[in-house]
C-alpha cells in the first residue's frame, strides 16, 4: 500500500506519544445512552422540533440512532461530552451505521455524507468543551461499523456461493463514509465490531484510498469481535489469524470489542497481545445481557476486571461497549490512573499467513 508511506497526521504523532506513556481511555456505549432518552418516532425524524434536516423518508426511523446526529444534535453532543468528562481520551462518532449499505434499511442513503460530516463535528464540539474545562487533549474517532451484510458468507443456506454484497460495494460505501468523517475533522478512523475480515479489508482499502487523496495518513484502529465461546469471529477466524489478515495495514491499534464481557474476552485479548506488534485496544460489554437484554454489571466490576488485564500487561487502550455508561468509563479511568501500558513486543521475522487458522513459517 503506497499510502503507508504518506506523511502521518499531527494527531498520529501525539497519540503515539501518549500511548507509550499511559493507558488511553476510549468512551463507552452510545446505544445505551440513547435508549435512556426515551425518544419517539417524531424525535428521530425531527418533526415538530424545528429541525432543519433536509433528508426525508417514508420509512419509520425510530431505532436509526445515527439519524439523531441531524435531528437531535444537542442530545448527541451531550452524550459525547459526558464521556469526555468521565475520562475518555478518545470519543467515537455516532456513525456506526452511517454507510449507504446500512442506511438502505431506512431509505436514507442520501444522508450518509451529512451523517458522517456532522457526526465528527459534533464530537469535536463536545471535546473542545471538555478541554476548555480541564485542558486535557482529546481525539475524535470516526466510527466505521461492519454494515449489515457479509462478503464472506452466504445469507442463503440453499446457495452457499451467493453473496449479498461484493468487495467493491463495501469499498465504495466505506469510502464515502470515511471521506465524510475526515471532512468533519476525525483524528482517527476506527473500524470496529468486525465479524467478517473481508468486510474489514474493504474498509481498510477505502481508508487508504481516502488518505492518498488527502496526502496524509490518519491512525487506523481495527477491532474485531469474537461472537461466542468458540473464540472465533463469525467468519471463522481465530484472533491470531485475524491479526495476520490485517497486519499489512499497520494499524495504530488492533483489538476486540462487543459480544463478550471483560471476563470472557480476556483469553482472546491475551492471544492478540502476544502476537500483535502494535498497540492493543479492548472494549468489552458490561458483562453479558440478562434475560431482558439488559446489562447489570456495575462500573466497579467492569473496572476491576479490566484492571486485571492491565496487571497482566495485555492492553494499551481500553473502553466500553454495549451496556457501559459514563459511570463505567469513569470507574475504569480512575482504576487505571498512573498504570503502565503494555510494552509492544518485537517479534521474530517470519512468514505469517492466515485462513481460518494462522500459519507461521520460520526461515
Amino acid at each position: 500500500m503506497q499510502s503507508l508511506i504518506l506523511p502521518r497526521s499531527a494527531a498520529f504523532g501525539r497519540l503515539e506519544t501518549l500511548a507509550r506513556e499511559r493507558i488511553l481511555i476510549l468512551d463507552g456505549a452510545m446505544g445505551t445512552q440513547i435508549q435512556g432518552l426515551g425518544l419517539s418516532e417524531e424525535d428521530y425524524t425531527g418533526q415538530g422540533s424545528g429541525c432543519a434536516c433536509r433528508h426525508h423518508s417514508d420509512h419509520p426511523q425510530k431505532g436509526n440512532n445515527d439519524l439523531l446526529i441531524l435531528t437531535q444534535p444537542d442530545a448527541i453532543e451531550e452524550i459525547h461530552f459526558r464521556y469526555a468528562m468521565a475520562g475518555a481520551d478518545i470519543v467515537e462518532t455516532n456513525t456506526f451505521s452511517s454507510t449507504t449499505i446500512a442506511q438502505a434499511d431506512y431509505a436514507l442513503e442520501a444522508a450518509v455524507h451529512d451523517l458522517n460530516l456532522e457526526g465528527a463535528r459534533i464530537v469535536r464540539r463536545a471535546l473542545d468543551r471538555a478541554t476548555a474545562i480541564d485542558g486535557r487533549p482529546r481525539f475524535v474517532a470516526g466510527a466505521v461499523g461492519p454494515t449489515n451484510r457479509t462478503a464472506s458468507l452466504s445469507p442463503d443456506v440453499n446457495d452457499p456461493g451467493y453473496r449479498a454484497v461484493t468487495f467493491d460495494d463495501l469499498r465504495i460505501a466505506y469510502g464515502q463514509q470515511v471521506r465524510g468523517l475526515i471532512a468533519g475533522g476525525a483524528d482517527i478512523i476506527l473500524i470496529e465490531t468486525i465479524f467478517d475480515t473481508l468486510n474489514a479489508k474493504a474498509a481498510i482499502f477505502a481508508c487508504f484510498e481516502a488518505f492518498a487523496e488527502r496526502g496524509e495518513r490518519l491512525p487506523v484502529m481495527i477491532s474485531g469481535t469474537i461472537t461466542d465461546a468458540s473464540g472465533r469471529t463469525l467468519s471463522g477466524q481465530t484472533p491470531t489469524a485475524f491479526w495476520n489478515s490485517v497486519r499489512h495495514a499497520q494499524p495504530f491499534t488492533v483489538g476486540l470489542n462487543c459480544a463478550l464481557g471483560a471476563s470472557a474476552m480476556r483469553p482472546h485479548i491475551a492471544e492478540l497481545a502476544g502476537v500483535a506488534d502494535t498497540f492493543t485496544c479492548a472494549y468489552p460489554n458490561a458483562g453479558l445481557p440478562n434475560e431482558l437484554g439488559q446489562y447489570d454489571e456495575l462500573p466497579e466490576t467492569t473496572a476491576k476486571l479490566i484492571r486485571q488485564w492491565v496487571d497482566e500487561g495485555l492492553v494499551n487502550m481500553v473502553g466500553g461497549c454495549c451496556g457501559t455508561t459514563p459511570e463505567h468509563i469513569g470507574a475504569v479511568a480512575k482504576a487505571l490512573a498512573g498504570e503502565k501500558p503494555r510494552v509492544v513486543p518485537k517479534l521474530e521475522v517470519v512468514t505469517r499467513l492466515a485462513g481460518l487458522e494462522a500459519m507461521h513459517i520460520a526461515a
